[in-house]
């Protein structure tokens, strides 16, 4: 299982891109994840406007298993939801970290908790 190094994680399996000129990053769930939930087949994202607090729970992932929180990784205000998730919610599994990405947000807090590649690996491997 790889952990692409120019991500962020976690310690609730999400990972965060770099920051974009506007301020926003996309968020995602972690290979980890995916396979500890096993087939994705209901996702209930935060949607366009909505404000979401690091830590707290903004959505929710359902799989063939079980039904799990989704965390959010950062503060901030979501500017999109992955629609393709929505409606195919195994991209969760197939992709996590191309296709199956869940929202963007605009961040205005919480960058300084998250891990690199390394520390979330070996928070995993513990």
């Amino acid at each position: 299982m790889s952990n692409p190094q120019q991500l962020r994680y976690t310690k609730e399996h999400e990972w965060v891109t770099e920051v974009d000129a506007d301020g926003v990053a996309t968020v995602g769930i972690t290979e980890f994840a995916a396979n500890a939930l096993g087939d994705v087949v209901y996702a209930q994202l935060p949607e366009a406007g909505d404000s979401v607090t690091a830590g707290e729970t903004c959505g929710e992932l359902e799989s063939t298993k079980s039904v799990s929180d989704l965390f959010a990784p950062v503060s901030g205000e979501v500017v999109a939801s992955n629609q393709d998730v929505v409606d195919d919610p195994a991209l969760v599994n197939s992709a996590p970290f191309e296709g199956g990405w869940l929202f963007k947000v605009k961040i205005t807090s919480g960058e300084d908790e998250l891990l690199s590649a390394d520390e979330y690996t070996a928070f995993t491997a513990g």
